[in-house]
């Protein structure tokens, strides 16, 4: 076998067994089938699937207990930053306990860094922002809305200067991904909220910190509002909002 063919067949183990974890085939406290059982249903070598076992023991997913076997752990033991970890589970479906966390952490982070952003920018990072703007405002699709929303967010976290932020970012990429897709649908224009942003983004260009915090503040809890009418059944905001918003 060739040195790609076996780093693919590797790959492959660790993201089924992965995903079959994140989305509960495999719940927390269920001890996993027996090597050869689960290297059969897999169609691997048991060299493959020990060695794909060993990755997801270290990103907390399992944990090989003498006389007992290997044992899912419970998802508090799991690195939840973990950039595979996320992505399994925005592959299958958040949950909205799920949802509401990662909204949480927009909370806590977000309008800090875009008053961050409004105080240190460069006239380049802050050229980057005004370009994912752009980008957001000639999406045409909710796809095209949350690619440039993912920029716009990102190029803000850039502009703060703060490696550890960006950093954090970067982990939580493809979760935010789903997240503002799932915003974007939720509403009845999914252009809605370019106010919002446009708000961000005349106070990080004019400096002012507080007011980019609130802009971010506000932006964020009406993210927040369109998902809690999404899973309530409520009616989708109308496309006039964005008028609205834009007095």
């Amino acid at each position: 076998m060739k040195a790609t063919d076996a780093r693919n067949l590797h790959g492959h183990v660790v993201r089924e067994l992965g995903r079959r974890i994140v989305s509960g085939e495999f719940p927390p406290g269920e001890v996993l089938p027996r090597e050869e059982a689960l290297a059969g249903s897999l169609d691997v070598s048991r060299t493959a699937l020990r060695e794909a076992l060993k990755v997801l023991s270290a990103k907390g997913l399992i944990e090989a207990r003498p006389k007992i076997g290997t044992r899912v752990r419970k998802t508090e033991c799991w690195n939840q930053l973990d950039a595979d970890v996320l992505a399994w589970r925005c592959a299958s479906m958040p949950t909205d306990n799920f949802i509401e966390k990662l909204v949480q952490m927009r909370e806590i982070i977000e309008p800090a860094a875009a008053a961050a952003a409004a105080t240190v920018r460069t006239a380049a990072q802050l050229a980057k922002i005004d370009s994912a703007y752009r980008m957001m405002e000639a999406s045409r699709t909710p796809e095209e809305w949350a690619q440039a929303d993912v920029s716009f967010h990102d190029a803000v976290l850039q502009a703060t200067d703060n490696e550890l932020m960006v950093s954090l970012f970067s982990v939580v990429e493809s979760a935010l991904g789903m997240y503002f897709a799932l915003s974007a649908q939720s509403a009845g224009d999914f252009r809605y909220s370019l106010p919002h942003h446009q708000k961000v983004l005349e106070a990080i260009r004019r400096q002012q910190p507080e007011a980019a915090r609130k802009a971010m503040q506000v932006m964020v809890a009406d993210s927040r509002e369109n998902l809690h009418n999404r899973r309530q059944g409520a009616p989708k905001k109308p496309p006039r909002r964005a008028a609205d918003d834009s007095r």
